[in-house]
């Protein structure tokens, strides 16, 4: 699930992860952590200044390929800009379970 803010600055895009105990335990919910991180440091490029981004991890997570996560990441991205160009001005965008 990827939950996207509208930009309220000019600061670099932000992101955020919440990986819940669903996911497992504390070794397995780090090293999903970092994975993300790893993964969504090159998309906070092309996202607008201020910009803001939370991702949920949910449990199929724990077992997913890189790739698997690469897909879910981007997909979510791409449907939460999309709506960020129609959704109200300050209302959070998001998508996903």
């Amino acid at each position: 699930m990827v939950h996207l803010d509208r930009p309220t600055g000019s600061g670099a895009p932000r992101a955020g992860f919440v990986v819940s105990k669903a996911v497992g335990g504390s070794v397995q919910r780090h090293r999903v952590t970092r994975r993300l991180r790893h993964l969504v440091r090159p998309l906070l490029a092309d996202l607008p200044p201020g910009a803001r981004v939370v991702v949920r991890a949910l449990p199929p997570a724990a077992t997913a390929s890189s790739a698997e996560l690469a897909d879910d990441l981007g997909s979510g991205l791409r449907a939460a800009r999309r709506k960020l160009g129609r959704s109200d001005p300050g209302d959070p965008v998001r998508t996903g379970g």
